[in-house]
């Protein structure tokens, strides 16, 4: 992926300025690393009448495949031909935006010590990128960038083939744009339209993409004659986010009409008068249970076995005593869902060395499960046929072995509180069952005697007087160690 930046400049305002600018020296070519691969900054030219600066992204594919299960076209998990032939390398993309606010991470917030005075002056500039992907061709271009104050807006569609012109023209253009603008503002305007007119991203967009659109687009984006398109497609389409990001556009345009604060109009609703306390949602109430449960038994190495779409293992991440988490679950999509949640593709290294995500059954013996502080069994059990039950006990208490592990799993006795259940069904189409309080600790209670486990229950959620809590929790503590773990011991 290739983009140039060129200026130019006179004795009093040499073009030079744009390496201050840019905060990246003009004799000097600097490398960055990246998620996916390595960007580069030279100078082809630099002197007092004409400066250019270029930014090189060398994209690995390899990072790109392993890292790249979000959306966009070679993200998508099962299409495992589509991982390796792509346009991804070579073509702009959301790639080269995540570059942009690395490298050139001052330069778009408008900031230089050095030149402070310059960097709020327009300046003549001269943007090229030679291979942009556009859903909607270069009319699109045109429309995009056409309002935001360039002088030129060159979109030239590339054929596909220069050989053969009756195959017609790709979904690719040479973008050539000129005019006299901040660069900070040409910067921003960039970050933003290149994944719009891909319409593709190669990573989860989570909420804080909300935020990031705001910033970008401040000073022209709620004006824009093709604001919802550009909403719409920088946020994947996700309409839940769509329609926050158009409400708050909207109350900045209405505070720049009437020349207001956002926050004097933004007024409608005082927070500190709403006083209702919110019942916390059964889930939440969960993952604290089992947090305390493990913070009460020491642990910090953690598997969260069947961790579905991620959000146990989210919360364990949060705090620093948990220095290793594993979370297993047999489905690839559960997996990427969750790889897509905790943002695995954006996480620091630190951070990234604590978690690790594999695919695996635990109704099976599994050797990378051994050696744990604690597993958790988070509403994973009753997912399972009964007969399957005693090859998940083995595996998980009589293979793996964890000093610690915890069960949760629904009191059917509790359904009869779920005004919305109709009576006799179990709260999610795919439980096998739903046991008891006393079939639950039947149950637990056989499986501590049959592997030297002394075991606890716990209520999570309200405790009914007559149907007992909506949730019930057992602690296994491990009192027997196997062999192995004896003669370490000795040892």
């Amino acid at each position: 992926m290739f983009l140039t930046i060129s200026t130019t400049g006179t004795p009093e305002r040499p073009a030079t300025d744009l390496g201050f600018l840019l905060h990246k020296h003009p004799e000097k070519a600097q490398t960055f690393s990246t998620s996916h691969g390595t960007a580069h900054v030279f100078y082809p030219e630099a002197s007092v009448e004409r400066c250019t600066a270029a930014l090189l992204l060398e994209v690995d594919p390899v990072a790109l495949v392993r890292r790249g299960k979000g959306k966009g076209r070679g993200g998508a998990p099962d299409a495992a031909l589509a991982q390796y032939v792509n346009d991804r390398p070579y073509a702009a993309s959301s790639l080269l935006s995540v570059a942009m606010s690395t490298v050139f991470k001052s330069a778009l917030s408008g900031a230089c010590r050095a030149m402070p005075e310059r960097a709020e002056e327009t300046l003549p500039l001269r943007i090229e990128v030679p291979a942009l992907p556009a859903r909607g061709g270069a009319e699109l271009v045109r429309k995009l960038f056409g309002p935001l104050g360039w002088s030129r807006v060159d979109a030239v569609a590339v054929p596909l083939d220069e050989q053969f012109p009756e195959w017609g023209d790709s979904r690719y253009v040479r973008l050539v744009l000129e005019g006299e603008l901040r660069l900070a503002d040409a910067l921003r305007q960039l970050y933003v339209l290149l994944p719009v007119l891909d319409d593709a991203k190669h990573y989860w967009v989570s909420p804080d993409e909300v935020d990031k659109l705001l910033r970008a687009g401040e000073g022209w984006l709620a004006d824009h004659p093709e604001q919802k398109l550009i909403t719409s497609r920088y946020l994947a389409r996700r309409w839940g986010l769509t329609g926050q990001a158009m409400e708050r556009l909207e109350l900045v345009r209405l505070a720049e009409s009437d020349d207001l604060d956002v926050e004097s109009i933004d007024n409608a609703v005082d927070e500190t008068a709403d006083t209702e306390e919110r019942p916390v949602p059964l889930a939440e109430q969960r993952r604290t249970a089992i947090l305390a449960a493990l913070s009460g038994a020491g642990a910090s190495r953690v598997l969260d076995l069947g961790c579905g779409q991620g959000q146990l293992v989210q919360a364990l991440l949060k705090d620093v005593r948990f220095t290793e988490i594993v979370g297993v679950d047999v489905s690839m999509r559960a997996l990427t869902i969750a790889s897509r949640r905790l943002k695995l593709d954006r996480m620091g290294e630190r951070q990234a060395a604590r978690v690790t995500l594999q695919q695996g059954s635990l109704t099976y013996t599994d050797k990378r499960l051994k050696g744990y502080d604690a597993a958790v069994l988070s509403e994973v059990i009753e997912h399972l046929d009964l007969p399957r039950l005693p090859a998940l006990e083995y595996a998980v208490f009589g293979s793996a072995r964890p000093r610690t592990v915890l069960v949760t799993t629904p009191n059917v006795e509790y359904n009869v509180r779920w005004e919305t259940l109709p009576a006799g069904h179990v709260r999610h189409g795919d439980h096998r069952f739903e046991w008891t309080r006393a079939e639950f600790r039947d149950w637990a209670g056989g499986v501590a005697r049959r592997h030297g486990y002394a075991v606890e229950y716990v209520a999570v959620g309200p405790d009914d007087p007559e149907v007992g809590p909506p949730t019930q929790m057992a602690v296994f503590t491990i009192t027997v160690a196997d062999e192995t773990e004896k003669g370490a011991k000795a040892a």
